[in-house]
């Protein structure tokens, strides 16, 4: 229970992130160079992220660290 909480979460914060940025999933997919689909994936919850790399692109992309993404 404890990592689909985690994952629920991690997936809020990115969306949060992105939206703050007022930026499209397809964008935010451009610049992190990650698969829109994965971004998808994980803001819904349906997927883990499966590398650090692609958090840390991901958080890059955002302009966040990665802790950003964790921390509430």
């Amino acid at each position: 229970m404890v990592n689909e909480e985690r994952r629920i979460r991690v997936g809020y914060r990115i969306k949060e992130c992105r939206e703050e940025m007022k930026m499209s999933q397809s964008a935010l997919s451009e610049k992190a160079n990650v698969s829109r689909t994965i971004i998808s994936g994980l803001e819904n919850g349906s997927i883990t992220v499966t590398t650090t790399e692609t958090l840390f692109k991901i958080a890059n992309a955002l302009n966040k660290k990665v802790s950003d993404i964790f921390l509430d």
